[in-house]
């Protein structure tokens, strides 16, 4: 049992680097899919290049959006902004709410780049869209010091269609799969430095120690894990408080609920301050002296025209 609690603990901890290797590991199945099932390149001058970028970059762009669509931190930024625009800069701190959103971007941008790096790497995609190229510059660079049969026959290069020799085809070949890998390993090595620059600075600009940042992001976690499990409890509740009044025809009974204003403020983004020990807009909100405790009686929503939500 203990070696058991051990083995679930070490998984816990490494949560997030099991997360990017499993993301690594589809990213890697779905570019293998890609070029092997659905990938076929037209082979000519006219279609090459936008059909190869599509699949280098359509994907790339789908998993973004994807990554943003699926951010609860981005959602509870921009949920109701629109209506009250300050809730985008609590307490004026909009260098903070910034910075927020570039911490959002910038992880929906790790599986847009973990694709280009494979993709670039296997160099299918990039090989079909370059050879479509009819830029003089491009054409120079690969058919240099060869017969001008080359610079017609380019775009069929990466197909077996070509009029070329075995030979040259095979080079020109060998020319686009190196220029693709090193691009590749580049977009990889610079994301790698970017990525150490980025935590450096933002560690070495924290304003707490490296111990009670690594108890905040425990605690952070903690306490998402229990609003979830006191949510579904407590939603759970009020469902049959709900349904047990209406079918027994008769008033129910008294269930506090929070405030709606007490929902705003848990629900902004949160700024450390050295001024207060606390850990979340949560943990600030309830141990506030001021805080209206006064609870709602009726949990509707309405809209700024005072329909109510359902």
């Amino acid at each position: 049992m203990d070696n058991f609690q051990t083995v679930l603990r070490f998984f816990m901890n490494q949560k997030a680097t099991i997360g990017y290797s499993f993301m690594a590991l589809l990213t890697i199945g779905g570019e293998r899919v890609f070029s092997m099932v659905s990938f076929q390149c037209p082979c000519n001058h006219d279609q090459n290049f936008a059909y190869g970028l599509t699949f280098l970059l359509g994907p790339a762009a789908v998993l973004m959006v994807l990554g943003l669509f699926f951010s609860t931190r981005l959602w509870r930024l921009y949920t109701g902004c629109c209506l009250n625009p300050m809730k985008l800069c609590p307490r004026g701190n909009c260098f903070g709410c910034l910075r927020a959103f570039m911490s959002i971007f910038t992880g929906a941008c790790v599986a847009p780049i973990m694709w280009l790096c494979v993709a670039l790497l296997n160099g299918t995609f990039y090989e079909c869209a370059v050879s479509g190229l009819d830029d003089n510059l491009v054409v120079d660079l690969f058919c240099k010091n060869k017969t001008l049969k080359c610079r017609e026959e380019l775009a069929r290069v990466p197909c077996d269609r070509s009029k070329l020799s075995s030979d040259e085809r095979m080079e020109l070949l060998l020319m686009f799969r190196a220029q693709s890998q090193i691009l590749g390993w580049s977009l990889v090595i610079i994301a790698a430095v970017v990525g150490l620059l980025g935590t450096c600075c933002t560690n070495c600009r924290s304003k707490v120690s490296y111990l009670q940042l690594t108890f905040w992001k425990r605690y952070v976690e903690k306490e998402k894990e229990r609003f979830d499990t006191y949510a579904v409890d407590y939603a759970t509740k009020l469902a049959e408080r709900n349904l047990q009044s209406f079918f027994e025809n008769k008033d129910p009974e008294a269930f506090p609920f929070p405030s709606h204003k007490a929902w705003e403020e848990i629900s902004a983004h949160y700024t450390f301050s050295r001024s207060e020990q606390c850990y979340s807009t949560l943990q600030r909100y309830v141990e506030r002296t001021d805080k209206d405790l006064n609870p709602e009686k009726r949990p509707a929503l309405y809209s700024e025209y005072g329909m109510e939500m359902h």
